[in-house]
């Protein structure tokens, strides 16, 4: 996978899986893998400095978990700014991925099982 593209969409990506609950890093790159069905593995390099910046835009706000004996973990949660956003960013991917699709001459919808393989 062309990592520009995933740069491209990674924020859409980690608004969209903690929109409905909050989350923490390696369950987010989890979550991305399986609705993926393999294809968009996020990396540590390009996750957490997303997800730093994405709070510091008030998109994400963050809590610490205690997850065991001297272990957290750091949850973030959707904020109604990071909801407006995603509702934005998924309206112009609808957009974004017909145009596409009409140029390729595809006829299936982004995101079935043909268009990862």
């Amino acid at each position: 996978m062309d990592s520009q593209l995933l740069a491209g969409t990674l924020e859409m990506l980690v608004l969209q899986i903690v929109s409905p609950q909050p989350s923490y890093g390696y369950a987010i790159t989890q979550e991305v893998l399986q609705r993926s069905r393999g294809y968009l593995e996020l990396k540590e390099g390009s996750l957490y400095p997303a997800l730093h910046r994405m709070e510091r835009e008030g998109l994400l706000e963050s809590y610490w978990v205690e997850a065991g004996p001297k272990r957290r973990r750091k949850y973030y949660r959707v904020t109604a700014k990071g909801l407006a956003v995603l509702e934005a960013k998924q309206s112009e991917w609808k957009r974004f991925s017909a145009a596409v699709n009409g140029v390729m001459g595809a006829t299936g919808v982004v995101g079935t099982a043909d268009a990862l393989a």
